[in-house]
């Protein structure tokens, strides 16, 4: 029997009134308390994540505990802990929404001990606040009051300890009722957990922390920044127009001066819109970080500034010699924060002369973040000189009014300095990317495949399901050596005369069920994550490198889509959408099926399921899968045709991949070479998400999951247009269809580079494609701009894409719709789906950003330590493609790097170059035109580079203790580099037959992989252990790589 109460609550309105508001809150006599000891787990309906059975006692933290602790409440030694919803609240309404989510993944994290009680809903733990009582002793009342119920519910059997920092709670309550026991936190680790070091030492890091907060607050009255606004105050000024609220965007290559505000659903690169805020200076940005959700106040015109057009190489450039300002732009100063983006920042301590430097108190260290855009960080340790080699990660705890700089404290070590491992686990923390192994109870969920129980085809399946092994020639076509297969293709003759195309993918659905424990990991992952030398799998390799994966000449569950086609038009007639039965014939790579397609057939020797057959058999097999790659890319051409019509784009991305040798040394950087089968595979893939699309919105129009690529907006293409008429071309870009007609036009006979380069840079100039619900969206904001398509999702990868997953739901739910059948399938709700689809696209960016910044690492290690004056690989020819007002942006085609080249040093000398080719530092000065930049020496001499030149440019690295290192690019001709006969035919033989370069360089010095054998082995078996993917056969994989331009990745462009 539910019990009425009425919850009163006091808001402020805009206008400063207070209004009294009454909300009905409804208490049952039982909630779960998924305890093990419950005597009556029916009536609690324990159905859920359960306590586990082997602990000592149960500790349930209060409020206070849960905001200060809460990354040691994470340590897995750690069991039996009860999250009051008393303290989940508190979190959610005073830490935001970062730390909450953090709690409630926590939460529903197999691996960890740990549960929710729902303290607030349970009619005997409910207790309303009484008059004059302050929210915080409320709150610690509550959670004391929901403890000791909880102990008589388990019948006395389960001691319960309430940890608090309340002096006055542990007072009044700590000998009050037998069983239940109330001490501090620190107390409770030095008691209970007294050998588990590193909480220890994390606890005393967050202890320090606030007292050293403390202790400046009565110290320092000098206020350093302006005081926030209140919330009322803020709220009130963005809904009259005086503020504006947006996310700040800070300028890594001018961090201390220059930040943007962009306004809310706005593209994220909205950097040089009128749209967009300045914030110039740190005094300005008031205390505001990278990725904060900011309120800011417009400056009076007059003091609007510029952007600068210098390259700047990082924050220490603030000022470039002969640095010019842009047109003037609106230009505000942050008076509040709404929503603090605070996360783990991966930081270097100073060296042995900057400690000494500090001043007076040694034990206060400025560790300087890794990330430019984030400031130094001031924390409090006695470990700085110990940790002065090592990369460490720390949080931020506060930053008061009375500080230069934010105050954190120590949390842990991740790895030497330029140490391989150490710098990988850098790249993952700055994304946020969790990579622990999948726990004891996500493995119980999984499925037999061993030799001695082998998998086998379930008999009710074969009923349910339609059988395609002996009637379809199923084949997949990726890249070579890949793993996890999610797609395979089909094409045959109908006895109507007509052709039947198939794509076929993995059923991945049927393994993972809904709000399983895979299913939660999967949802928390969102995607697998690709790095240069490794991958981090979404789901455990049972499922995405054996069973999920659509292998060659096994039996394997899918779910297909299946279109009748006019054998002479193409057109289709009819669709069918089902789960199947299939069995994939050959298990190709893109450059064997190229052969075949191109009728070099002699690859046939290289392809396995072709070795044991009879030469007749051979002959009749490989005829026929002739046929069908043919047939595949003539359906593709019409396919493509058709969008092509309609405006599709056919846009350039720098793909590069990372060879390596047995011995993890780099053996060449290769740009990926485009091959016809490529397209193939991409346009029949595109074709199965479109239809898809259209079928899950048909059945679910308020709750399907599509994805949107909106139109770029018109400023973006600015430099496109001017590069393009420097080489007298015209850039038409008011629609997709236009721009795709001029980027085909815009052919140089004599340079095919040009047309690549200007394709890129309208890349570069497209907003990114994001996952949406249908039920927050109009119809017309569904189109997908690049691919030029009303409808569009992802469909085809559910092995690396959780939003595949939730497409592979959705179809399953329309069929049965459909059929007339039960729904079995738990979809989501709009409100839902959308909260899901901002966490995917939030893990998308991250998987990008990681894979980019692992690629530059190892772009760093190939040209690291080399003799620059002898070192061939060092030199190479590249494109100039920007002019900027000290220097130039240039691509190399040979790597596929992008970067700046500057033309004028930071002591102020401009280039020379000599018609042998050499160049120097002079005197001198640049001047700057629309697509073209001339430097002039004090000596009359002069030279001009223009949009579109070949220069011949030098690359090093330029090493940074705290930060990553980067590619440095250096013109030292003005003219084409030449590159010897022997090199010409190597390259050209790496075009036509994407050959890698045979040449070796090793990555990391010797000494160091001696030291690192052992370690290598170890992690490797730990890798093995984890259900992770490690290992040389999967360089390969890396075909997708992209932009690996020394820019944002925010311009990347994504399908």
């Amino acid at each position: 029997m539910l019990q009425k109460r009425e919850k009163v609550m006091h808001l402020r309105t805009f206008q400063g009134r207070t209004v009294r508001i009454v909300r009905e809150h409804y208490l049952r006599p039982s909630v779960p308390c998924n305890s093990p000891l419950c005597p009556q787990p029916t009536r609690c309906r324990n159905d859920g994540k359960l306590l586990s059975s082997d602990v000592t006692h149960y500790v349930i933290p209060d409020w206070k505990v849960v905001q200060d602790y809460l990354e040691i409440l994470e340590f897995p030694e750690l069991k039996g802990i009860i999250f009051m919803q008393t303290a989940c609240q508190a979190v959610q309404h005073q830490r935001g929404r970062r730390q909450y989510n953090k709690l409630r993944n926590l939460l529903k994290d197999a691996r960890y001990d740990c549960i929710l009680f729902a303290n607030e809903f349970q009619q005997y733990c409910y207790l309303p606040r009484e008059r004059g009582e302050s929210m915080e002793k409320w709150q610690t009342r509550s959670i004391y009051n929901a403890a000791v119920w909880y102990y008589r519910h388990c019948q006395d059997r389960m001691p319960v300890v309430m940890v608090t920092e309340d002096e006055e709670a542990i007072q009044q309550y700590g000998s009050e009722t037998e069983g239940v026991f109330v001490i501090s936190f620190k107390n409770y680790l030095d008691n209970f957990w007294p050998d588990l070091k590193a909480a220890h030492e994390l606890c005393d890091s967050i202890l320090q922390a606030r007292r050293e907060r403390e202790l400046e607050s009565q110290e320092n009255n000098g206020k350093e920044y302006p005081e926030h606004l209140p919330l009322e105050v803020l709220e009130a000024g963005i809904k009259s127009g005086r503020y504006i609220q947006g996310i700040l965007n800070v300028n890594k290559h001018r961090a201390q001066i220059e930040a943007f505000v962009r306004l809310q659903g706005a593209s994220s690169k909205d950097s040089d819109l009128i749209s967009d805020i300045l914030v110039h200076g740190m005094k300005a940005r008031n205390r505001s970080i990278h990725g904060d959700m900011v309120v800011v106040e417009l400056l009076p015109k007059n003091e609007w500034k510029g952007r600068t057009a210098a390259l700047c190489e990082n924050e220490n450039d603030d000022k470039t010699p002969g640095e010019s300002p842009s047109e003037p732009m609106p230009t505000g100063r942050v008076v509040g924060i709404l929503q603090k983006n605070w996360r783990d920042y991966v930081v270097t301590f100073p060296s042995k002369e900057e400690v000494q430097s500090q001043g007076k108190n040694a034990q206060k260290i400025l560790v300087t973040p890794w990330d430019y855009r984030i400031p130094k960080i001031r924390i409090s340790t006695q470990q700085a000189e110990a940790l002065q080699d090592f990369r460490v990660v720390v949080r931020i705890d506060s930053w008061e009014s009375t500080s230069v700089y934010p105050n954190g404290h120590f949390v842990r070590v991740l790895g030497r300095i330029r140490d391989l491992e150490g710098e990988i686990a850098t790249i993952l923390v700055e994304n946020s990317i969790s990579v622990a192994p999948f726990s004891e109870a996500q493995m119980c969920e999984m499925p037999v495949n061993t030799p001695e129980n082998p998998w086998k085809v379930n008999p009710k399946e074969e009923q349910e399901r339609i059988d395609l092994r002996k009637t379809h020639l199923v084949f997949s076509i990726d890249p070579k050596g890949c793993e996890d297969v999610d797609d395979a293709l089909s094409v045959r003759t109908l006895i109507n005369g007509s052709l039947e195309l198939g794509v076929h993918i993995a059923d991945v659905t049927h393994f993972v069920p809904a709000n399983s424990y895979t299913d939660i990991e999967a949802r928390t992952r969102a995607t697998t994550y690709y790095l240069a030398d490794r991958r981090y799998d979404m789901l455990p390799s049972i499922l995405s490198a054996d069973l999920c994966s659509l292998l060659g000449g096994v039996d394997r569950y899918a779910v297909s889509v299946l279109w009748e086609l006019d054998k002479n038009s193409f057109e289709i007639k009819k669709v069918w959408y089902g789960r199947t039965i299939i069995q994939s014939a050959y298990k190709l790579y893109y450059e064997a099926a190229q052969d075949l397609l191109d009728g070099n057939f002699c690859v046939i020797d290289e392809i396995p399921e072709f070795k044991e057959m009879d030469e007749k058999s051979r002959q009749a097999k490989q005829d026929e899968l002739v046929w069908a790659i043919g047939k595949l890319t003539d359906i593709a051409r019409h396919v493509r045709a058709k969008r092509d019509s309609c405006g599709a784009l056919e846009l350039e991305g720098v793909e590069v991949r990372v060879q390596l040798d047995d011995k993890k040394n780099i053996h060449d950087l290769i740009p990926k070479q485009p091959l016809e089968v490529h397209e193939t595979v991409a346009e029949c893939m595109i074709l199965a998400n479109h239809w898809v699309a259209k079928k899950i919105w048909e059945n679910f129009p308020h709750q399907a999951l599509l994805r949107q690529h909106p139109p770029p907006h018109q400023e973006f293409f600015s430099e496109l247009r001017e590069c393009a008429k420097a080489k007298g071309f015209s850039m038409d870009t008011r629609s997709n269809k236009t721009l795709a007609d001029s980027l085909d036009h815009a052919n140089d006979p004599k340079d095919p580079l040009v047309n690549r380069i200007l394709r890129s840079m309208a890349t570069q100039a497209m907003s990114n494609a994001l996952y949406f619900s249908t039920g927050s969206y109009a119809e017309d904001e569904f189109r997908h701009y690049g691919l030029a398509l009303d409808k569009y999702t992802h469909f085809t990868s559910p092995i690396r894409r959780y939003a595949d997953v939730v497409v592979h739901r959705l179809l399953m739910a329309a069929i049965s719709k459909d059929n007339k059948t039960e729904i079995k399938e738990n979809l989501f709700s709009s409100k839902d789906l959308e909260e899901l689809c901002r966490h995917i696209n939030n893990r998308n960016r991250a998987a990008q950003h990681a894979q980019k910044q692992s690629t530059e690492l190892f772009q760093c290690m190939y040209f690291k330590d080399k003799d620059l004056e002898i070192e061939e690989r060092c030199i190479a020819d590249g494109v100039i493609y920007s002019i900027r007002t000290n220097g130039v942006l240039v691509f190399i085609p040979r790597f596929g790097i992008k970067g700046a080249a500057y033309l004028k040093n930071k002591d102020g000398l401009v280039i020379s170059c000599y018609q042998d080719g050499c160049s120097e530092w002079k005197p001198g000065s640049l001047q700057r035109f629309q697509n073209k930049i001339t430097s002039t020496t004090a000596g009359g001499e002069s030279i001009t580079f223009s949009l579109f030149d070949h220069v011949t440019v030098r690359i090093s690295v330029q090493a940074s203790r705290c930060h990553a290192d980067t590619i440095r690019l250096e013109i030292i001709s003005n003219k084409p580099y030449k590159i010897s006969e022997t090199e010409l035919s190597q390259q050209n033989s790496l075009l036509m037959k994407n050959e890698l370069v045979k040449e070796v360089t090793r990555s990391v010095e010797e000494a160091q992989l001696a030291q690192e054998e052992a370690k290598v082995k170890i992690i490797q078996e730990e890798y093995q252990e984890y259900c992770q993917t490690k290992g040389t056969s999967l360089y390969t994989l890396l075909e997708e790589i992209r932009d690996l331009a020394l820019l944002d990745l925010s311009s990347s462009y994504a399908m």
